[in-house]
């Protein structure tokens, strides 16, 4: 689908789980690799056959495949049975017969944190493998991987089994009618779908509140990053999740659309783009299941007067320019007074272009390819956009020389940005910012940077830069954003995320993330005599 511009619109055998819950032959099989060439260097070819439905190794119920290409080679790193609509439904109902049957809803919350808890231990155990296995599917550096994929997933498990350990399930009230007893109970069924920007980020975000809660989970991936989805599949096998609990399904959209309206789902929690989050809303409305979106982002960075220009472009960059651009909180748009704004082209550009491009397995490099060929031209067919609607190419603009495959766009920066343009309005997700000036004069000095900030259909993330905290606390104070950072860039996984306007609906993290994953009950009792 697309706007009319061309721009698309968005966006050997397993065996049944022994001990440990490893698939047979899920081990690295070169032997499989295609005929024209071994995948890139340390990142052998690993080949599943079966799917991972209710805890048990499976028999996909077609023949479809799904080929995992690494975005730096173009060549085949992996391959996995493609989930369908057949197998969609025996992981719901694995699902409903463990949620129903109460093994793991009703155990005692005790028996579920030490559970989840060998999960993140499992987890952190295999970290630098899941960033590597992460990087080699959908291009991010290594070294930001490492700590952007594997260890703040990790610190999502670990806020999660520390909120659960403290949340308020049960309550006495005094009612206005007598006394009340509030109950949290788990939700039930719950569907998970999630992006190939951060698989296992968003994962946990989904997985670990709705296990904790006592809900069963059916976790349908990206068929860009499905590799990573079994090595959690196996972890949590050996955690001792009862059967039914968990599902791992890879698949494209069309089963992802059937998985979410499925009439057994209790609930959705789905992270993606706006138009996606927009269709499942709609299909999950048939049913009126319960829904959480974390959906797209276009944020402000704002550097006020102040600042030092040093620590606000060191700041600003690595998060302008992360995960390759392609992340929803990515600071893609960058306002800076006007008084000052040839010293902060001069500086943001030289920042764009010393950025290290190449290869994510290389520990030098900053910036990797895009998931796939079309996010590429996606990238590309902004920039010759943003070319065409008067904006000034301040560096890069087109591909990376010295690669002679791969999906790269350089990081680009353009400059004399209006925010009526639709590279300012749009989410790109490619390594494409803005520099948008704003006038600092009058009264207020920062009312048009917060007005510019505000005039967005998003409302997911952002940041001010100024040399007076509680300056920024008031702009952030005045920004209609779900997240908002002062002198720095945090997300917190013991505070809520989500976002404002039609960046999403609800919130992870948190008690208020947990909350998501419980129904809420109201039992009278009787005047006390």
């Amino acid at each position: 689908m697309t706007d009319g511009t061309g721009i698309p619109a968005h966006g050997s055998q397993d065996a049944q789980p022994r001990g440990a819950g490893q698939p047979e032959g899920a081990a690295p099989n070169n032997g499989g690799a295609p005929a024209d060439g071994a995948p890139p260097a340390g990142i052998p070819y690993t080949e599943h056959h079966r799917l991972h439905i209710g805890g048990r190794w499976s028999d996909p119920a077609g023949d479809a495949v799904i080929e995992v290409v690494s975005p730096h080679s173009e060549r085949p790193v992996g391959r996995v049975p493609h989930a369908s609509r057949e197998d969609v439904d025996r992981a719901v109902a694995a699902a409903r017969r463990s949620f129903d049957a109460g093994e793991w809803a009703g155990c005692p919350l005790e028996e579920r944190i030490a559970v989840v808890t060998r999960i993140k231990d499992a987890f952190a155990a295999r970290s630098e493998e899941f960033a590597k296995v992460i990087s080699a599917q959908n291009g991010t550096p290594y070294t930001a991987g490492v700590m952007v994929q594997s260890l703040a997933a990790l610190m999502v498990w670990d806020a999660a089994l520390k909120v659960a350990a403290d949340f308020p399930y049960e309550e006495r009230r005094d009612g206005a009618l007598g006394p009340v007893l509030v109950r949290r109970e788990p939700a039930g069924v719950v569907a998970a779908v999630v992006p190939w920007n951060v698989p296992q980020f968003t994962a946990a975000a989904k997985l670990a509140p709705a296990l904790l809660a006592g809900c069963s989970v059916v976790l349908k991936v990206s068929p860009e990053t499905p590799l990573d989805g079994y090595l959690l599949a196996e972890i949590a096998a050996e955690a001792g999740l009862p059967e039914g609990v968990l599902s791992v399904l890879p698949a494209d959209r069309e089963v992802s659309e059937y998985l979410v309206g499925h009439p057994e789902v209790d609930k959705v929690s789905f992270t993606g783009s706006v138009a996606a989050g927009r269709r499942v809303m709609e299909v999950a409305s048939r049913h009126l299941t319960r829904v959480t979106l974390e959906l797209g982002g276009k944020s402000a960075a704002v550097i006020l007067p102040d600042a030092d220009p040093d620590t606000a472009v060191a700041g600003i960059t690595p998060f302008a320019w992360m995960i390759n651009g392609q992340a929803c909180v990515a600071q893609t748009r960058i306002l800076v007074p006007r008084s000052r704004y040839p010293e902060y082209a001069d500086r943001f550009s030289a920042a764009a272009q010393g950025l290290t491009v190449g290869d994510p397995l290389d520990p030098a490099t900053e910036l990797g390819p895009l998931v796939a060929e079309r996010q590429r031209q996606r990238s590309l067919d902004y920039i010759a956009l943003g070319r065409k609607e008067g904006a000034t190419v301040l560096a890069g603009g087109g591909r990376p020389e010295g690669q002679p495959t791969g999906w790269y766009v350089e990081p680009t920066l353009f400059g004399d940005v209006d925010n009526g343009m639709r590279i300012a309005r749009e989410e790109i997700f490619g390594p494409v910012i803005c520099l948008l000036p704003y006038d600092d004069g009058g009264a207020d000095p920062v009312a048009e940077a917060v007005r510019i900030a505000n005039d967005s259909e998003y409302g997911l993330s952002g940041s001010v830069w100024t040399a007076d905290t509680e300056r920024g606390v008031d702009v952030a104070r005045r920004v209609r954003t779900g997240t908002y950072s002062v002198n720095t860039f945090s997300l917190d996984m013991l505070a809520p995320f989500g976002g404002f306007k039609n960046s999403g609906i609800g919130r992870e993290f948190g008690p208020e993330g947990y909350a998501e994953y419980l129904e809420h009950k109201t039992i009278h009792l009787p005047a006390q005599g």
